[in-house]
């Protein structure tokens, strides 16, 4: 492309703007400054709901035709943490021995401001008239609870029927080289809180009391040993990890009246989030029955598992990636969640993006 700005200076300015989620700090203003000459039209979606803060968001779209290409990203940044312990202040990328420094570089204004660029230099080469139509959706709420960004922006856009045919997320997925990771799909998350109760007592007359840590230690014993599957042709294994495990007794004669145990199961599509439950509940079923005692589980899900089958999208994004670095990227499904997780739900999606060693 002859057109294309310069990336590196779009960065800069990106970074400038100190939107820590759910600001968004004048980075939407700029984007739609930067892209609106170039023929992307521009719609603002924010976003309310009660209990959690209020969100701006930027859907840009240039052509209206198909195939419909998107570009999902975030502005948003995690708080930088104090000033004295960076090299340089977090919001002044500054640029050193080739590397800029800044919140948000890698995690993901460094995709962000990559996509300004490609995508002005694909708009001018085509005199703005574009074989089909390019667009980005970018949310101010991806390092938050996501509630009012990405989730509401998509159906919006089904209710304009606008959604997009395919979709690259600018995630940092490269562990080692750029060009190394193109990410196909996630894992998913799942957390569990499991409560005991059984019967208070003494020590000294434990045959008195009905001990609740004994049946939850029982409990964590089988579900963290226990194996679930040997992953798949493009997952690993799932995992589960143990948390916490809590009584809240600061006394070291009295047997407590509960006992609680905390657990995140990341897994592959070898499972869903209700299978999952349902084999939480029946080892609490089991371990009642040799124990006694009652429990209550509770349980917040993260994320399901997804992958984007390879075929012609994923191709093409692998050709791509190996044309501009030189490397074949390894097709994966590790890490944790991104907003892929909601955008699979409406079209094909791959993440790929900077080094993920800094972010």
């Amino acid at each position: 492309m002859t057109n294309t700005p310069d990336p590196t200076s779009i960065l800069q300015d990106l970074i400038r703007c100190p939107s820590v989620t759910p600001l968004e700090a004048g980075a939407l203003d700029y984007m739609e400054a930067l892209m609106g000459p170039a023929g992307f039209t521009a719609t603002r979606m924010p976003f309310s709901e009660d209990g959690t803060a209020d969100v701006d968001n930027l859907f840009l779209r240039i052509g209206t035709g198909s195939p419909h290409f998107c570009f999902a990203g975030h502005v948003d940044v995690v708080p930088p943490g104090a000033d004295e312990l960076w090299s340089y202040p977090p919001f002044s990328a500054e640029i050193h021995d080739g590397t800029i420094y800044g919140r948000g570089a890698c995690d993901m204004k460094g995709s962000v401001a990559a996509f300004c660029a490609a995508a002005i230099g694909f708009a001018a080469d085509h005199g703005g008239r574009l074989p089909g139509s390019v667009s980005m959706l970018i949310t101010g709420d991806e390092e938050g609870i996501a509630i009012n960004g990405t989730v509401k922006m998509l159906a919006e856009l089904k209710r304009r029927n606008e959604v997009p045919d395919v979709c690259l997320v600018g995630e940092p997925t490269c562990p080692g080289a750029l060009g190394d990771t193109l990410k196909i799909g996630r894992r998913g998350s799942i957390h569990f809180e499991v409560t005991w109760t059984g019967v208070q007592g003494h020590s000294a007359y434990p045959h008195k009391a009905l001990n609740p840590i004994t049946p939850l230690a029982r409990l964590i014993d089988r579900v963290s040993s226990h194996e679930l599957d040997r992953g798949n042709a493009h997952f690993g294994p799932t995992t589960l990890a143990v948390t916490n495990f809590d009584t809240g007794n600061p006394a070291n004669n009295v047997i407590p009246a509960s006992a609680n145990a905390r657990f995140n199961i990341r897994y592959n599509t070898e499972h869903t989030g209700q299978s999952l439950k349902d084999w939480v509940a029946r080892e609490c079923e089991t371990v009642k029955q040799a124990f006694g005692g009652t429990f209550v589980i509770a349980i917040v899900e993260g994320a399901d598992a997804f992958m984007t089958e390879p075929g012609s999208f994923v191709d093409c994004m692998a050709k791509a990636v190996a044309a501009e670095t030189g490397i074949e990227p390894k097709l994966d499904t590790g890490g944790g969640t991104s907003d892929a997780r909601f955008i699979k739900n409406y079209c094909p999606v791959v993440e790929f993006g900077p080094n993920n060693a800094t972010i």
